[in-house]
């Protein structure tokens, strides 16, 4: 039977918890401190905390409100938006955060993901790719909250930030989130088998059955995903949920 990580993505803008949809039109959905309690109650393996306004308003990160959410935080958290140097990835692991995110300044600046590696291990460094598509309908890289689309292919960036020393790696397709259509399961089979380190799969999760898929095709090391346990129903009304141990243990670890 073999464990994986199953793990919440909150997004954060202006102190508040929201959810956009195929990264457009977020929607406020409450408060990122109260989701958080919440998680640790469900004994969640570890959570990955976003902000979406940082990096495209040229902010630094809200340490402030990083350091009231780590401190409620009961299990390991992971924090991107709006890094771009060492000294800003010093001050979040004095806060608590155990692992860097790293979007825009790992494409813009590789090498910090090697300084940042270099000092506190390549495991503290998640490097995110977002994945969208061109007009020819093909995966592009897309920044910059899928506003910037690149030429690039995922494959080869993936490949990039590994050989700088990312320790874990972080695909969402942007075209399955919030959608509740499942993973995109040939890219991230694509990225798996092309890279050494872990792979977190993010974009379209709808129920366990989809991890057991992204995991068991797509060979995704851990699954994340937002929608699925903050939204409920077909009104998709706001509910912070997360599947039981019993669910995950016979509905997930013993499929796999």
């Amino acid at each position: 039977m073999k464990r994986v990580r199953v793990i919440p993505v909150l997004l954060i803008k202006n102190n508040g918890l929201y959810k956009p949809h195929k990264f457009k039109n977020p929607k406020y959905i409450g408060d990122p401190i109260n989701a958080v309690k919440i998680f640790n109650e469900k004994e969640v393996d570890e959570i990955i905390i976003l902000d979406i306004d940082a990096t495209a308003k040229k902010k630094e990160p809200n340490y402030k409100l990083i350091e009231e959410i780590a401190s409620e935080c009961f299990m390991p958290m992971a924090y991107g938006g709006g890094l771009s140097s060492l000294s800003q990835a010093k001050k979040l692991f004095k806060l608590g955060v155990e692992k860097v995110v790293l979007n825009y300044g790992a494409y813009t600046n590789p090498n910090l993901i090697k300084e940042i590696a270099s000092q506190y291990g390549n495991q503290s460094v998640v490097c995110s790719i977002d994945v969208g598509k061109n007009w020819l309908r093909n995966n592009c890289i897309a920044l910059l909250n899928g506003t910037k689309k690149l030429k690039e292919n995922p494959i080869e960036l993936a490949k990039k930030y590994v050989q700088y020393g990312a320790g874990e790696l972080f695909i969402t397709a942007i075209y399955k989130e919030n959608t509740y259509s499942g993973y995109d399961i040939e890219l991230m089979k694509s990225i798996t088998e092309s890279v050494s380190v872990p792979v977190i799969a993010s974009g379209g999760a709808s129920s366990v059955k989809d991890f057991v898929e992204v995991v068991s095709k797509g060979k995704a090391s851990a699954v994340s995903a937002g929608s699925l346990f903050v939204f409920y129903g077909k009104e998709k009304g706001v509910l912070i949920n997360f599947p039981s141990p019993e669910k995950l243990k016979s509905e997930l670890f013993s499929k796999l």
